[in-house]
């Protein structure tokens, strides 16, 4: 009797667990890759391995002086979202470099030849002179006009800052900063020089970032971004502007990369014109493109 059994037992255990029908199989894969296609697809956007670079430039036009001025402070920024990296190097308004069409001048003054020529065409020609000198592929810019940066500060609430030394008009320690000191500390000019002015404009971005990244102050981004706007050319896509938010976002918790072009990586001398300026030492200067903008 047993012997008789057990055969239909094992044919019973079998039917019950009887794979699904290849139909079926290949549905149910169909509706998985569907699902994670757009989910792959966010990841991909906003992780992707694709390096950034942005000319960021500060203007020193103002109601005084005419809306065509020169770029003041200027740094290139790379944003690599997957590592997460964000990089500033702050470059010397006194740099004696070509300038494309105009021959040996101090790189500031690459914006404002174009654009004394043709209103919108300094911030190209800003870029090139950077992609021609530096090496670094860039084609995007923001242009800051700093006599508008009091409002964007004011709309984050002000932002904090902390001096290891006396800098900028203001003692060591740490300072809350509104709107109108933030550009005074940017722009003062009798205690300082240009590398000096370098270190506190990176400080006061620094801060607007940090500031912005801080989830509690999330609620202020709306005006933040509509202050921003009224004082920022650019040419960034819309399409890459939540991607470097996010990059920025991140950056709250891992940081900035803040480099300069330092005084030993630079000559001074004097031109035929009597203008002071500074050469660069590409020797000193390659290395540390190579770190940030390289990889």
């Amino acid at each position: 009797m047993l012997e008789k059994t057990q055969p239909t037992r094992r044919m019973d255990h079998i039917q019950a667990v009887r794979p699904l029908p290849a139909r079926r199989r290949s549905c149910l894969t169909g509706c998985c890759s569907w699902l994670l296609l757009p989910l792959v697809l966010i990841l991909l956007y906003f992780f992707a391995p694709l390096r950034t670079n942005i000319l960021l430039l500060g203007t020193d036009d103002s109601p005084e002086r005419g809306s065509v001025g020169r770029t003041d402070t200027i740094i290139l920024a790379t944003v690599v979202p997957l590592k997460p990296y964000v990089g500033m190097l702050s470059i010397p308004r006194d740099l004696w470099v070509t300038v494309p069409g105009v021959g040996e001048q101090r790189i500031n003054t690459a914006y404002f030849f174009a654009e004394s020529n043709e209103a919108g065409s300094g911030s190209q020609a800003a870029l090139q002179t950077i992609r021609e000198n530096f090496g670094v592929p860039v084609r995007y810019y923001a242009v800051i006009h700093m006599f508008g940066l009091a409002s964007v500060v004011d709309a984050l609430g002000g932002v904090d800052i902390q001096l290891d030394s006396p800098t900028g008009g203001f003692p060591a320690g740490a300072h809350h900063l509104n709107g109108e000191q933030a550009l005074f500390f940017v722009r003062e000019r009798n205690s300082s020089d240009d590398f000096n002015r370098m270190v506190r404009a990176q400080i006061l971005l620094s801060s607007m970032f940090k500031k912005a990244g801080n989830p509690s102050n999330w609620s202020s981004l709306p005006q933040f971004v509509s202050s921003l706007a009224q004082v920022v050319d650019t040419n960034v896509p819309v399409w890459q502007w939540p991607r470097l938010l996010f990059a920025l976002l991140r950056a709250f918790l891992f940081g900035i990369d803040s480099q300069t072009i330092t005084r030993d990586m630079v000559v001074p001398f004097q031109t035929s014109q009597g203008a002071q300026v500074l050469a660069p030492n590409w020797d000193a200067i390659n290395p540390l493109l190579s770190r940030m903008f390289g990889g």
